[in-house]
């Protein structure tokens, strides 16, 4: 390990606390070496946060350390006797958040006995009910245990109010650890054998400035546009300079969520432009002018002009990106001619603008080959790494290199454009395709007479004996940062060609270089000199020394009390209990006021909540308001208040989408059959608009009336049922507990036996849905009797046979019956009346007439 590696490793180890590292400085190695401490059956520590790619690497590293007991992963398939064996067995164990709350709550892990919980990713903490969650219960049960907190993305902290406070209140930590690139350890440990670096600063075409140039005035435009409309937001965030970065959109969209519903179509509109934009300066550096013109030519439409955008594309910026994007495909075709003279003038003239940083690749190449060629000794071949954004760029570069620029852009002309404007000739050589899964064909002999890998893709491999180096290419997109880290370690290239730059990798080859002093790194840097692509990057390097010297003033400033961590006294975080505290302390000494000081028992509060709901924040709510958690698998409801009230939970999208498809009127029918008092709650957002008005829940498709139409189709088909609307969850958390007073607790048992296929001989499938229909609009005929009738007759002329007394026994309800009886016998005479009579005076005349029964 490096010094910076190892005192931050040290750190940890001693105290609990929340670890902050700038991104790329291997965080990953410190959390690893601490599994290799824990990884042992006398303890039990708890992963969260971690990617399916961070534990297969922690996993694989420990093997390869020998380690005799690596950690384990729950998941579903795991039966809940297995999972207690696990626990018991102890160690390091993955496991999900969902799984881990329901046992917490069955108390099917011995909280008392975990030795700890480490926790990645800490700055999502505040996104994740369920992390919260868990810590709150172990910090209950647990005040010996210890919590370790990591993040790599300082940035993440320094939006919203006091969001490093928050995240360490949740996690019940009181020390904050800050390690940026400029910390004075981490500096020095990186210094003492640094990368040789060669910058090279490319120059735009004429024909991309002009582009850039008038992309950004578009984004000017559109920005102004948006603080002219919203004056009140704020402004240090949408700024120019900003729009350009890759989290701008996350972070303005943060800043947006509370007020979204309140912002107009055109404000919205205009955001997504924003995006669309930086989308066009991107690609405008990264992809071929074929690529580009191809997705400009997407965007210059009659449609785009009117629906799809704020009316930029009709300014005289948009025209002149439309022509500088066209002239780079077509320099030399006149738009006056006919297709075939076009066709012919494609023959004659390559005019394709050729990406200039194809070019410094070739020639980067050929001077990197002459030099191996000059100083090896032993006829080892050095390996080449170039760095690309994704796979698509990784693509063009190794085509380039091994069918050359020319034949490479006619082929994609030919490709997108040969249709409409004809087919370009492709020159001698011709490509091989590979076919067949795990069959390299052998293509024509490179240009550039290299041995070319892509990384992350199906590989294509010229062999070739007068080649000198092992070029590789890797998409940077198309793994992880674990595995761009690990290919460094596997294949330690010589030299590395950064195409398109990134912060974190870069970081990642000095901590590489830093860990092999003796491999003589040399790496180039290809970037655009006055581009968007150099604006953006040095962006990056800004906002992240930016936030964390936020934070070092944060940490300097903050107030932390000593009941932080809640190993002492419980802190608010772990108090269960709404109550005020005159009604604490009565209830304490089991004295009610308001029954004169009679003595009363005490019984906790109890809801019932089915598997699946722990996937919101509601359940944590509820636990902290002091109500206890029964989680059960239930097919009847969500949420079982009380023996007589029955909740199915609905956002906004569920409501839409079970409105449409039918769900939600099964779900009502079995909540109306099994339960007195059916609720279905419509839980809104709580950073969104509490009202279905607005593009904010409802599309275009989809109208207000159209909801509240089918909602009142609803109530009127199921009588019993009530509608609770809540703005957040912590609004319904609330109003459970006051549904709550008053009443019993409810049974797991009996709510976990109801279900639609728990009917025995009532089984509704067995009967005639039409019939069966009919029979439940008639008076005096509910859910729990329907079945009743229909089983004991054959059809509904048995039914109009019954005496009233009869009915009486079959339903269980004389009142029932009566208004059953009456129904199916009574008569309805409307007397005749003379045509001069206004149609104000008809009023029908009722006659009651008993029908004997008769036998058919």
């Amino acid at each position: 390990m490096l010094e910076y590696e190892n005192e931050m490793f040290l750190s940890s180890m001693q105290e609990d606390g929340l670890t902050i590292a700038a991104k790329g400085l291997s965080m990953e190695k410190v959390i690893l070496n601490m599994l290799k401490v824990y990884c042992d059956p006398g303890n039990l520590v708890l992963m969260l946060g971690c990617s399916d790619t961070e534990e297969q690497y922690f996993r694989g590293e420990l093997e390869k350390d020998g380690c005799t007991y690596p950690p384990k992963k729950i998941t579903t398939d795991v039966s809940t006797g297995e999972r207690e064996r696990v626990y018991r067995e102890g160690g390091v164990l993955y496991i999900t958040t969902r799984i881990l709350v329901v046992d917490m709550l069955m108390e099917r892990i011995p909280i008392s006995l975990i030795t700890g919980i480490i926790v990645t990713k800490a700055h999502r903490i505040m996104d994740s009910a369920q992390d919260s969650f868990i810590l709150r219960l172990y910090r209950q049960k647990n005040k010996e245990g210890f919590i370790k907190a990591f993040s790599a993305s300082p940035v993440s902290f320094s939006a919203g109010f006091c969001q490093v406070e928050r995240v360490m209140k949740n996690l019940f930590i009181r020390h904050l650890h800050l390690w940026p690139r400029f910390q004075k350890t981490v500096a020095t440990s990186l210094e003492v054998a640094q990368p040789e670096v060669v910058e090279l600063h490319l120059q735009l075409t004429t024909k991309m400035k002009e582009i850039q140039t008038a992309v950004l005035e578009i984004i000017s435009f559109t920005v102004k546009e948006v603080k002219r409309l919203n004056p009140h937001l704020l402004t240090e965030v949408l700024t120019v300079e900003n729009t350009i970065s890759k989290s701008f959109h996350k972070i303005l969209q943060q800043e947006l969520n509370p007020i979204w519903h309140q912002l107009s179509g055109k404000t919205r509109q205009l955001i997504q432009d924003l995006k669309t934009l930086r989308n066009l300066l991107v690609y405008l550096t990264q992809y071929d002018c074929i690529t580009f013109y191809n997705l400009i030519a997407a965007l210059r439409t009659a449609e785009m002009a009117i629906n799809s955008s704020s009316g930029w594309v009709l300014l005289d910026s948009a025209e002149t990106l439309f022509l500088a994007s066209k002239e780079r495909v077509f320099a030399s075709i006149e738009p006056s001619k006919p297709k075939q003279a076009r066709t012919e003038n494609n023959k004659e003239k390559s005019d394709i603008e050729e990406n200039p940083k194809w070019t410094i690749v070739s020639e980067i190449l050929d001077e990197i080959k002459a030099e191996v060629k000059e100083y090896a000794t032993d006829g080892s071949k050095d390996t080449v790494l170039i760095i690309t954004k994704d796979d698509r760029t990784a693509g063009q570069v190794q085509d380039y290199l091994e069918i050359g620029a020319k034949a490479l852009l006619n082929r994609m002309f030919n490709k997108v454009l040969g249709e409409k404007y004809g087919r370009r000739e492709e020159g001698k050589q011709k490509e091989v395709k590979n076919k067949g899964q795990g069959k390299n064909s052998s293509a024509a002999p490179p240009v550039k007479n290299n041995t070319v890998r892509i990384v992350g893709k199906d590989s294509i491999s010229g062999e070739n004996k007068e080649s000198e180096i092992n070029l590789v290419i890797r998409g940077l997109d198309s793994g992880s940062y674990l595995e761009n880290r690990a290919l460094l370690h596997d294949i330690k290239p010589r030299f590395i060609l950064l195409y398109d730059s990134d912060v974190t990798f870069v970081r990642q080859i000095e901590v590489y270089q830093a860990n092999n002093p003796n491999l003589k790194t040399r790496v180039y840097f290809l970037m655009y000199k006055g581009s968007v692509e150099e604006q953006a990057y040095l962006t990056v390097i800004r906002r992240e020394k930016e936030a964390f010297e936020k934070l070092i003033k944060d940490k300097a400033t903050m107030v932390i009390p000593e009941d932080r961590e809640g190993k002492t006294v419980d802190n608010d975080q772990l108090s269960r209990d709404p109550q005020k505290p005159s009604q604490i302390l009565l209830e304490s000494q089991n004295i009610t006021s308001r029954k004169g000081g009679l003595n009363k028992p005490l019984v906790q509060s109890k809801v019932i909540v089915d598997m699946r709901e722990f996937r919101s924040e509601l359940p944590s709510l509820l636990h902290k308001r002091g109500i206890d958690i029964d989680p059960i698998t239930l097919e009847v409801g969500d949420y079982i208040l009380t023996p007589e009230i029955c909740v199915e939970r609905k956002s906004v999208s569920d409501l839409i989408g079970s409105l449409n498809n039918g769900r939600l009127y099964n779900q009502a029918t079995s909540m109306s059959r099994f339960y007195e008092r059916p609720m279905l709650l419509i839980e809104f957002d709580d950073k969104g608009s509490f009202s279905f008005q607005g593009k904010y829940y409802l599309s275009k498709d989809i109208q207000y009336s159209d909801i509240m139409a089918k909602l009142q189709l609803l109530t009127i088909h199921f009588p019993k049922l009530r509608i609770l609307w809540s703005p957040s969850p912590h609004a319904t958390a609330e109003l459970f507990y006051e549904l709550k007073q008053g009443r019993d607790q409810p049974d797991p048992k009996t709510a976990a036996t109801l279900g639609v296929d728990i009917i025995d001989d009532f089984n509704s499938d067995k009967y005639n849905p039409q019939v069966r229909d009919f029979l439940a609009k008639l008076p005096g005929i509910t859910t729990k009797n329907i079945f009743c009738i229909l089983n004991n007759c054959e059809n509904l002329l048995d039914l109009v046979q019954y005496t009233e007394e009869d009915l009486a026994k079959m339903l269980g309800s004389h009142q029932a019956a009566h208004q059953l009886y009456t129904a199916l016998h009574d008569k309805i005479e409307v007397p005749e009346t003379s045509t001069n009579q206004s149609k104000q005076n008809k009023k029908p005349v009722f006659k009651s007439r008993f029908k004997s029964k008769k036998k058919t």
